[in-house]
């Protein structure tokens, strides 16, 4: 009959931890899994998770990446947008546009649109991607001082200048004058003429003769 081979000094240490790990009141069977498990995590022989588990779990990881695709696309279509608007902004104001590298970025890193708009030094940054959409704006190869105000005061600077142009173009622009009323064509007075004859005119009644 063979005997169970004999307890080393470190089993016997690790026995005692999940002894006192489970305390005194610990039921033998959970207690032994328990123990058996710490067992598997310490010597790196982990249970094999059943297939089921892995399926779902691969499903919950393709959910979550095509929320991150469709968040990448948002992104992407805003940044266009972006950037589109700032190209069509440089082209309007040919004067002042020029575009730099930022700061510690190469010619090929991200880079900053400086407009000089209502006295001050305005300024955007750019994605690389996007520099193709300024190439008829100036470029100036190093990176320019910032001048131009922090990004929240940039926001107030440009509402303030906007409300400044929208007034300015309200006072210049002349009040619609209103439209001379349009005659009558040939066939509006035909109805006109036809609805008078068409009403009902009122007769003096009429009253029989006498009887003699």
């Amino acid at each position: 009959m063979s005997t169970p081979p004999p307890i080393t000094p470190h089993e016997e240490h690790e026995e005692h931890e999940e002894k006192d790990a489970r305390g005194p009141g610990a039921a033998g069977s959970l207690g032994r899994a328990a123990a058996a498990l710490r067992r598997a995590l310490r010597s790196g022989r982990v249970p094999r998770p059943e297939q089921r588990d892995l399926d779902d779990c691969r499903r919950e990881r393709d959910r979550w990446q095509r929320h991150a695709d469709s968040y990448e696309r948002e992104l992407t279509r805003v940044r266009l947008d972006h950037a589109h608007l700032l190209a069509w902004l440089a082209a309007l104001h040919p004067a002042s546009a020029v575009l730099a590298p930022d700061n510690e970025a190469g010619p090929d890193g991200v880079h900053q649109l400086h407009i000089e708009a209502g006295g001050r030094q305005l300024s955007w940054r750019l994605h690389p991607a996007d520099l193709p959409l300024f190439a008829h704006t100036p470029y100036a190869p190093h990176a320019l001082a910032a001048d131009g105000p922090p990004a929240p005061d940039q926001a107030a600077h440009l509402r303030r200048h906007t409300r400044l142009l929208a007034l300015e173009g309200a006072l210049l622009t002349e009040p619609a004058q209103p439209a001379a009323p349009a005659q009558l064509t040939e066939s509006t007075e035909l109805i006109a003429t036809a609805t008078t004859a068409t009403e009902p005119t009122a007769t003096a009644p009429t009253h029989p003769p006498p009887s003699p």
